[in-house]
């Protein structure tokens, strides 16, 4: 049975998580700001939780109707019988966002929306649901425009940036699916040299390991698609099997690391071990002003440490044109992708960027500087006319 989906992203990678989501067997697909929609069945709905590295969310669509008040979108949820879904047993969480609509307050709406779905429990089933804002067992979304709401099921729960491996590490500064759309628009094959040569917790290098040992990004995790109705066990084992026996952990691809900081590199170090990946990639103490290349030529994805480490404005601006002359003395046949929210880069670095991406880190905009680095400097053959 197909229905309708939508998967969220970091906005600027819709194109880049539709393509994915069509390797997955994904219909129809059609790229809005902030996500993709999509058709497709039960098995498309596992895979894109279980393979996509992109998604931040999987959500079924329960039903769409047109509105004009709040009491319109509650009856539109309350036609619902939802105990067609899920069981009353599980505990929910409404979370609602809107674009040009008209309604006062999303809060409201929010409140009327949870307060039809008990209602419609109470009278299928006598009792309603627990509400957990924190750690609930389905989460119902709704997205308002300026004539319609739509109310879906989220499939994955806990967001699919968290891949179940970094455990006791905590969260990153840069969340796995926008790494992972990093590498993704950079072209990166697992055959060529990989580096980071800022590469704070780790996050972009796991990416770029898991990628080349073919880990799908969900297989350790579980998903809310196991608490919903219609949830098909056998057709799940046999789909995370699958994506299981496809890893390799025999390979050794050349994926490097390093840092100039020694306590975040072994915390780097630490939390490639703990996801059983520090086999895969070889780190180094270093500084990216002195650190070279790692092979001939490859790829490089780096996220500086802005204003953070690196030093205040000041020290900064003068980063970056040393970062410039780095890369250009020891970096010729390498294509390397910088991620920044501070634009000064791309008028200090010495270099002309081939692409700029706007991507978004959580609320923090950001670009994607690619730099395809050949022998000898554009300023100095600048000079030499």
């Amino acid at each position: 049975m197909t229905e309708a989906m939508f998967a969220t992203c970091p906005r600027g990678l819709e194109p880049a998580l539709a393509s994915e989501l069509e390797a997955s067997g994904a219909r129809d697909t059609r790229a809005v700001g902030g996500g993709v929609h999509f058709a497709g069945d039960l098995a498309v709905c596992y895979r894109a939780n279980l393979e996509s590295r992109i998604a931040s969310r999987v959500l079924r669509r329960v039903t769409q109707a047109p509105y004009r008040t709040e009491q319109d979108v509650y009856d539109t949820a309350h036609a619902v019988r939802w105990s067609d879904q899920f069981d009353v047993g599980c505990s929910i969480r409404v979370d609602v966002s809107a674009i040009r609509c008209p309604l006062k307050s999303l809060e409201f709406v929010t409140l009327r929306i949870k307060d039809a779905v008990c209602d419609r429990f109470r009278a299928d089933a006598g009792r309603r649901p627990d509400v957990d804002t924190r750690t609930p067992d389905v989460r119902i979304h709704a997205f308002l425009d300026e004539h319609s709401v739509t109310l879906y099921l989220d499939t994955s729960g806990e967001p699919l940036w968290k891949r179940g491996l970094r455990g006791a590490t905590g969260e990153a500064p840069l969340r796995e699916n926008l790494a992972a759309g990093m590498i993704a628009l950079s072209g990166w094959r697992p055959e060529e040299p990989f580096f980071d040569p800022m590469c704070g917790s780790g996050t972009i290098l796991a990416e770029a390991a898991q990628i080349a040992l073919g880990i799908a990004p969900g297989s350790r995790r579980p998903f809310a698609f196991e608490r919903l109705r219609g949830f098909d066990a056998a057709l799940w084992r046999k789909l995370r099997d699958a994506a299981r026996e496809r890893a390799s952990g025999a390979r050794r691809p050349a994926i490097f690391g390093a840092d100039r900081d020694a306590s975040i590199l072994d915390s780097a170090r630490s939390a490639l071990e703990q996801t059983g990946l520090a086999g895969a990639v070889r780190l180094e103490r270093a500084d990216i002003l002195e650190v070279g290349a790692p092979a001939p030529e490859g790829v490089m994805i780096t996220n500086p440490p802005y204003g953070v480490r690196v030093g205040e404005d000041a020290e900064l601006a003068g980063f970056y044109p040393k970062l410039g002359d780095a890369l250009k003395a020891r970096f010729a046949g390498w294509r390397c992708y910088i991620l920044t929210a501070d634009l000064r880069l791309a008028k200090l670095i010495g270099l002309k960027a081939s692409k700029r991406t706007p991507l978004f880190n959580g609320p923090l905009e950001c670009r994607l500087f690619e730099f395809r680095i050949v022998a000898g400097s554009m300023r100095t053959q600048r000079e030499k006319r």
